[in-house]
């Protein structure tokens, strides 16, 4: 059952815990004018996750439906989504918009976003951040709110087990252990490591994020800047080139 947790204001953490994969998976409604859904979870958890937002909003009234990345739990029942949300659009990347979302996705044609435009839902704004690979694939992008300052950061510091919804501690102790375990069994290569990995975790780190949401583990309330500068040492540790 999806658990519901207020992790910044009007920023919700939506939950479900998958004891096969040792795995939460949350997606993140923000309550607003016009509601924002990142990520929308896999099919087989489609009921949850429906059930959970209805608990804080009308369902049918999502207008926009986000996500980093061409994958099942971040955007699996987007079409689910938007015929139950008749208004709704997906918002994506400009590059996942033209390869992937409006051909074999999307009910409506997505909203493509590029590199630093701005998406606004009423009282908040987010800012459209094009992150090409991190976490993965070309089309990859990120959302920032601007007021709380709370980064939707898909896979960036993906944890295991079944862990506390918000956490002010550090998770890179968590992070570290799932990526070296990763790397040494069939999910290797879950996260790639480019030339733009460092540079792009900096880059985020510059927004200053107070709040960093997770689709996997749980979401960091504190010095995100200093996290992600972390998590960028982190990465080329383990997964840089040896």
């Amino acid at each position: 059952m999806a658990t519901v947790s207020e992790i910044a204001p009007d920023v919700f953490r939506i939950s479900t815990f998958v004891p096969e994969f040792d795995l939460q998976f949350n997606q993140f409604l923000v309550r607003d004018d016009e509601p924002l859904l990142f990520h929308t979870g896999p099919r087989a958890l489609f009921t949850e996750t429906r059930d959970a937002v209805a608990t804080l909003l009308d369902p049918a009234s999502v207008k926009w439906i986000g996500f980093s990345h061409l994958e099942a739990d971040e955007c699996g029942t987007l079409r689910e989504w938007q015929h139950l949300a008749p208004k709704s659009m997906a918002v994506c990347s400009m590059v996942g918009k033209l390869v992937s979302i409006d051909d074999f996705m999307a009910v409506r044609p997505a909203l493509g976003m590029k590199d630093g435009e701005l998406l606004n839902t009423g009282k908040y704004r987010f800012q459209f951040l094009h992150t090409p690979h991190v976490p993965h694939c070309w089309e990859a992008g990120l959302l920032f709110e601007e007021t709380h300052r709370t980064l939707l950061c898909s896979d960036l510091f993906h944890q295991s087990g079944d862990v506390e919804p918000a956490t002010h501690s550090d998770v890179l102790g968590r992070c570290r252990q799932v990526l070296v375990e990763y790397q040494q069994g069939p999910l290797a290569n879950y996260m790639p490591y480019t030339t733009l990995t460092e540079p792009t975790l900096h880059r985020l780190a510059e927004l200053q994020p107070k709040t960093l949401a997770t689709m996997h583990g749980s979401a960091f309330v504190g010095d995100g800047a200093r996290a992600l500068r972390d998590l960028a040492a982190v990465f080329k540790d383990v997964l840089g080139p040896k």
